[in-house]
């Protein structure tokens, strides 16, 4: 990991809530607001955007917890803020704080933590599982 990567670092994201982001499975909408899986995804990659500078070529981020509160809904084109700030980097362990916002307000809020590792040893990894699974 290169150095530079420090405590209070932030990172942002906006974007306006689409159908394919609402609440649905098998393909079947729940509701139209904006999904739980969505807002997942948005806070890891905004997380993953205040590592991405400092991987080196042969290193790699991967998911190692998220923990969200979803606390209020958001329909189709309402435009939402997602911000990341680093609280805490212990060796190749980075953990953010994530939260939400549309127009009236906070969203959600939580924490991704993500491992920095060899790309190799991720490969290896992913390889041990699929022997495990075929098994």
């Amino acid at each position: 990991m290169k150095e530079g990567m420090e405590i209070g670092q932030t990172a942002t994201m906006e974007f306006e809530v689409t159908p394919n982001m609402f609440a649905g499975f098998e393909g079947k909408v729940v509701h139209e607001a904006y999904s739980t899986v969505s807002m997942v995804y948005h806070m890891e990659w905004v997380s993953r955007k205040i590592i991405l500078p400092y991987l080196e070529d042969h290193e790699e981020g991967m998911g190692g917890a998220v923990s969200i509160k979803h606390i209020a809904p958001t329909t189709s084109n309402t435009k939402v803020r997602i911000k990341a700030t680093l609280i805490d980097l212990k060796n190749n362990i980075v953990i953010t704080r994530t939260e939400a916002w549309n127009d009236q307000g906070l969203i959600g809020h939580g924490e991704v933590k993500q491992v920095i590792l060899p790309k190799e040893k991720i490969a290896q990894m992913i390889n041990d599982s699929k022997k495990v699974t075929e098994a």
